[in-house]
């Protein structure tokens, strides 16, 4: 299963340290996951030979379901692994116009999909659907019901999921958030794991391409201090290269950024033609970065898998009864594994 490039938050790898670990590093973790970032990855890459999604006998799509899962049973079962995924709500009014731009991109690349098909060009067909697509309302509810029947926690952000994730990782209540993009950074998270993956490799959908990952670990404070910056200026730093609220200033990626900051301290003291390109509600998305949003009204707790309600659903989407047998011999594993631990831990208490 290949991890998907999202082209998705603010663009900072060029100056983000960071650390190369294997999945036995995160063994017996807690990530705190973007849900949608997570479930756009299965459903972009787990289709058909010709692009088409995997879908259940009445036609509803079931790539994400499939992808989620098989990743997720499997993290938990071999690598002890626990999750709680966040659920983006209500978009900011800020954020209308990016999405605005992916749907015209989803509808773009859906047009040339279908273009590839009547033609018989299966490649181009295949890659063009990794970008057709979008979750509907429908897919999500399948997604938080099989959550629910596999006993893994999941929380409704009131608007960016990425910032409730940073909260619950800031309260000590998970590890780390669990992530494709460096937002979460920038929403003050103490710690961001990328590349979650299996396989260890990444489509490019753009350049038709798969390259190897591994999965890395960015502390927050050792981003800061490296670049000797505070939180505030890689905001700042971020609103120049651009964020999923503003466009960057043409000609800035992260390095003259940082440069920029560095020098200048802040963008108020940026020199004048730079300053005038900035949007003039710089200051407002300066804020919704180091003041989002969020909610404490939420559990992180896993609860006992419903395993034959599990069936069922699973059943009424189409999986074979090979790949729901093993989805739940691996839940079963996991809960015996808990109650071990737990009275474990009452013996020694």
């Amino acid at each position: 299963m290949f991890q998907f490039l999202n082209e998705m938050g603010t663009i900072l790898t060029p100056i983000i340290p960071r650390r190369i670990v294997s999945l036995d590093h995160l063994r017996g973790k807690m990530l705190a996951v973007d849900a949608y970032v997570e479930l756009y990855q299965f459903l972009a890459l787990i289709r058909l030979p010709d692009g088409e999604p995997l879908r259940a006998p009445n036609g509803r799509i079931t790539s994400h379901l499939v992808g989620l899962a098989f990743r997720l049973t499997r993290l938990m079962v071999e690598y002890g692994m626990r999750f709680v995924f966040v659920f983006d709500g209500p978009p900011h009014p800020l954020k209308l116009r990016e999405l605005e731009r992916r749907r015209a991109q989803r509808s773009k690349a859906l047009r040339e999909w279908r273009e590839a098909l009547a033609r018989g060009d299966y490649e181009t067909a295949f890659s063009k659907a990794v970008a057709a697509l979008s979750l509907t309302k429908e897919m999500v509810e399948d997604a938080k019901r099989m959550l629910d029947l596999m006993g893994v926690p999941w929380i409704q952000a009131p608007h960016d999921a990425e910032a409730q994730a940073a909260y619950i990782v800031s309260r000590g209540d998970s590890w780390a958030v669990g992530s494709k993009d460096y937002d979460s950074l920038l929403y003050g998270a103490p710690r961001l794991v990328r590349y979650v993956t299996l396989t260890g490799t990444e489509y490019l959908p753009s350049k038709g391409i798969v390259r190897p990952l591994k999965p890395e670990i960015i502390e927050l404070n050792e981003v800061l201090s490296r670049l000797r910056i505070t939180r505030q200026q890689l905001v700042d730093l971020a609103i120049l290269v651009g964020t999923d609220f503003n466009e960057g200033i043409k000609g800035i990626g992260p390095k003259r950024a940082l440069k920029l900051i560095k020098t200048y301290g802040s963008l108020e003291r940026l020199p004048r033609n730079i300053r005038e390109q900035l949007p003039e509600n710089y200051d407002e998305i300066r804020e919704i970065f180091l003041n989002p949003p969020v909610t404490d009204k939420y559990s992180i707790e896993p609860r006992r898998p419903d395993l034959g309600g599990l069936a069922e659903f699973l059943r009424e989407r189409g999986f074979s009864e090979k790949r729901i047998r093993t989805i739940l011999d691996r839940l079963s594993r996991i809960t015996v594994t808990a109650r071990e631990e737990s009275l474990e831990r009452w013996l020694q208490s």
